[in-house]
């Protein structure tokens, strides 16, 4: 799996992060407290990264991914009641927009802590769930 001990380690801090917060924060909240268990764990952490989008040489939209790990791996963190499939189509927009191939879906809104795993590939993305249901 691409990527697989570097999304283990960000899986990690964001597990640190909700035993020690809990759920029922704003997602904001929980961006500034991963963004410190990242750096904790030695792993540089881009946050807000602005990609655009563009269509036939002109920029037609502009969006703001929570999260870049080592340049590799996008992270989108969510504090809601339940993943939905717009949460998802969100992550694939951002690695289409970035070009990054591995990117995680992350609810901190839930008792449990929920992670998706998504991984850009030629004929679409491919899922995964790692912690938690969608």
């Amino acid at each position: 799996m691409k990527h697989q001990d570097l999304t283990r380690e960000i899986i990690g801090a964001c597990y640190d992060v909700h035993n020690a917060l809990g759920h029922g924060f704003l997602e904001s909240v929980y961006h500034r407290a991963l963004l410190i268990a990242l750096h904790e764990r030695g792993l540089e952490a881009s946050s807000h990264v602005s990609l655009q989008v563009h269509y036939r040489d002109a920029v037609v939209g502009e969006f703001v991914a929570d999260v870049v790990v080592n340049g590799v791996v996008l992270v989108e963190l969510k504090a809601a009641a339940a993943l939905v499939a717009d949460h998802q189509a969100q992550v694939i927009n951002y690695l289409r927009g970035t070009g990054l191939e591995v990117g995680l879906l992350v609810n901190f809104g839930r008792s449990r802590l929920e992670v998706k795993r998504c991984t850009r590939q030629a004929h679409g993305p491919q899922w995964s769930t790692l912690r938690g249901s969608c």
